[in-house]
C-alpha cells in the first residue's frame, strides 16, 4: 500500500520516570504510525534490532504484515535533488508489540507504563488522558464530545 505524504504530529505515548516521552508520528486512518528508525529512537535500541523483531513478530503470526506496515512516500532533499522514497511505517499495534520485545531501559519503561494504563483500565474500566481531552481537538476530531457523548448514554443506562 502507499499512501501520500501523511499528517505529523508530535504525541506524547508513555511517560518515563513521570516524564512525558514525546514522539513525533503520522498519523492515517485514526492510527499512529513509525518507521523503524523512529521505533529504534523511541526504545534506544538499534534499526536492526527493530527490524529482526519485526520479522518475529509477522513470522510467529502475532500481528498481520498488512494490517501493520504501510509504505508512506518521503520527499527529501538529497545534495541539489529532491528525492523522493517509499520509506515503510508500522502502526501503533506493531509499535506496542515491538515494545514488549525490545530489552532496554527505555523499552522496560514503556512496558511499565503500557502496564500500569492496562491495569488501571481493568481495575476501573477507563482510562483517561486528562492532558488530550484538557486541549480539545486532536487530529480534527474531540474527543471530548465523544466521551461526554458516552458518558450520558451509560448513565441513561441507569
Amino acid at each position: 500500500m502507499n499512501s501520500k505524504n501523511a499528517p505529523q504530529a508530535q504525541i506524547v505515548l508513555y511517560q518515563d520516570e513521570g516524564r512525558d516521552v514525546p514522539v513525533r508520528v503520522t498519523y492515517e486512518d485514526e492510527t499512529f504510525w513509525l518507521s523503524q528508525k523512529a521505533m529504534a529512537e523511541l526504545f534506544s535500541t538499534s534499526q536492526q534490532n527493530i527490524s529482526l523483531h519485526l520479522a518475529n513478530i509477522y513470522r510467529e503470526r502475532e500481528l498481520d504484515e498488512k494490517a501493520t506496515h504501510k509504505d508512506f512516500l518521503s520527499v527529501r532533499q538529497e545534495g541539489a535533488r529532491i528525492v523522493n522514497r517509499s520509506v515503510s511505517f508500522y502502526n501503533l499495534d506493531a509499535i506496542i508489540a515491538v515494545g514488549y520485545r525490545v530489552n532496554s531501559r527505555q523499552a522496560t519503561r514503556f512496558r511499565q507504563w503500557a502496564t500500569q494504563t492496562l491495569k488501571e483500565f481493568i481495575i476501573k474500566g477507563f482510562v483517561l488522558n486528562d492532558e488530550m481531552l484538557k486541549n480539545g481537538k486532536a487530529f480534527g476530531k474531540d474527543y471530548f464530545d465523544e466521551l461526554l457523548q458516552r458518558i450520558r448514554d451509560i448513565r441513561a443506562s441507569e
